[in-house]
């Protein structure tokens, strides 16, 4: 991978954990939060797509099916996200999430795009995603020590823990399917990085108004409450997912999908420090173990 794409993955996962961690704090608002961030990226990005097509053109087919089925992606990701942090905690299934996803993602791009990552970058990979569900399964073992020992709620526990795994399995799911759909549409479809994702937040805003539309007071209500979220997750959720598309166009998707899992270290670190999540010394380890994993992308 070179330098160039490399800097965009690490800057992009700086950007991902920085919105992650702020839709957290909203993680009980669900939908309607979802079509706030998708409004507040609209606002953010729209004129600067307009700028990007005036200058480049557009491919309208492509765009069009491009993001109409990446919109429908993104929409069922938010929401099993939003769910699992509702459900359990961020630091299980963030991890989760992230380390299937790449993995799938890895393994269908050497099958649908015929990539040919070489070994060390393969093997790369496969230890983030090895440091990935480390860093989650301490999650689980902290919640299971809680349990054991008589602390919290009976039963609470091993019920978040179950929650937060199912829950990341299926983000990591979406996350394959809508990094491939992705992929293949910026770079076979003649569509910018920038264009496309403001595409695909238009298409969220469509699916998502009718439930705005029947809960106005509630929407109301959560932008008073999660502004500031909802503004940060506008900017910086489109961000980071413009920088690795932007990255996939430089580097194959099987190297570009698991670096950018640099971004489960930042999370993992605040899980710890800012909402007391248990088990801090398996997920250093764990963290040590992906950030060993993106050195080795980036050498290969």
């Amino acid at each position: 991978m070179s330098l160039f794409a490399f800097t965009l993955v690490v800057v992009a996962a700086i950007a991902h954990a920085a919105w992650n961690l702020a839709s957290k704090k909203a993680s009980s608002s669900g939908l309607l939060f979802i079509w706030l961030g998708a409004v507040a990226s609209t606002v953010f990005y729209l004129p600067l797509a307009i700028v990007d097509i005036g200058l480049h053109g557009l491919e309208l087919r492509s765009f069009i099916l491009g993001a109409t089925v990446s919109a429908v992606l993104h929409v069922a990701y938010m929401f099993l996200l939003q769910r699992g942090y509702a459900a359990g905690d961020i630091s299980v299934v963030y991890p989760m999430a992230r380390g299937t996803g790449p993995l799938l993602t890895v393994v269908f791009a050497i099958v649908i795009f015929g990539e040919r990552p070489p070994p060390l970058a393969l093997f790369g990979a496969l230890v983030i995603v090895a440091g990935v569900v480390a860093i989650g399964l301490a999650g689980s073992v902290g919640r299971r020590r809680a349990a054991s020992a008589g602390l919290g709620m009976p039963g609470a526990a091993p019920s978040r823990m179950r929650a937060g795994i199912i829950y990341g399995l299926l983000t990591g799911v979406s996350i394959a399917a809508y990094t491939l759909w992705d992929a293949s549409v910026v770079n076979g479809g003649g569509v910018s990085p920038l264009t496309f994702m403001v595409g695909c937040t238009l298409g969220e805003l469509v699916l998502l108004a009718p439930i705005a539309l029947r809960r106005r007071a509630q929407l109301v209500t959560v932008w008073r409450s999660f502004k500031r979220e909802a503004v940060i997750v506008g900017l910086l959720s489109p961000l980071s997912y413009i920088l690795v598309l932007w990255a996939m166009q430089l580097a194959p998707v099987s190297l570009v999908a698991p670096a950018r899992e640099l971004s489960v270290v930042l999370v993992s670190l605040a899980g710890w420090l800012v909402y007391r999540e248990p088990n801090p010394v398996q997920r250093m380890v764990g963290a040590v173990v992906v950030l060993g994993g993106v050195a080795l992308l980036a050498v290969a």
